[in-house]
């Protein structure tokens, strides 16, 4: 088996490895953004239902201890001290926290987005130097049988990095999609929540 596998990665030119760390690095990312979205998008729901029912315990916010606050338990604290709409200081501080959590939303993401155009590129630059190897087969080996037979085979090989490749771009811009999905639906849900204790206030 680890034969075969050091085998494909020379008819790959030594690409299928470097296309084995890029998966890996896609994996990595995915699972630190699912644990990231998870936790986040519970959070904020949680706190959505806690605001619908009244039942939100807006005293027991620890309003010393910012950095420890979600976004949402951020929004709440300030909303809930704003004495006006109109507060300045209030708007530079809600604007403060949309530009940290957008920075926390789109951490590492960038991962997911190259591989998504990288991953086929590397696949297919891959299977083109192992067609190139194979047909050097046929160029020395003749015209028989077994060498239509190995170049055939060469191929298949070859394709394999393609295959890999885009397996990489399926996986890259299926979470790319959700992670965006859901970094919009937590900014919007947000929103929701300071305009809702706004018109509490009123």
């Amino acid at each position: 088996m680890i034969e075969k596998i050091i085998e494909l990665s020379i008819l790959s030119g030594g690409l299928l490895p470097l296309m084995a760390i890029l998966f890996f690095f896609n994996i990595t990312v995915v699972i630190e953004r699912v644990y990231f979205f998870y936790f986040l998008y519970k959070s904020t729901i949680g706190n959505i239902r806690k605001l619908e029912d009244s039942k939100f315990p807006f005293d027991s916010l620890d309003k010393n201890d910012h950095d420890a606050m979600t976004p949402s338990e951020l929004i709440i604290s300030l909303t809930n001290e704003v004495q006006s709409k109109n507060d300045q200081s209030y708007d530079l501080k809600i604007e403060s926290i949309n530009m940290n959590l957008t920075s926390k939303l789109q951490k590492n993401i960038w991962v997911l987005d190259v591989s998504v155009t990288l991953g086929p590129l590397l696949g297919l630059l891959g299977t083109i130097i192992g067609m190139v190897h194979a047909f050097d087969i046929l160029g020395t080996s003749g015209s028989g049988m077994s060498a239509s037979q190995m170049v055939s085979g060469g191929i298949a090989e070859a394709l394999i990095a393609t295959g890999f490749g885009l397996l990489i771009a399926i996986l890259a811009v299926i979470f790319l999609s959700v992670f965006n999905k859901l970094s919009q639906t937590i900014v919007e849900r947000l929103e929701m929540i300071r305009l809702d204790m706004l018109s509490k206030k009123s």
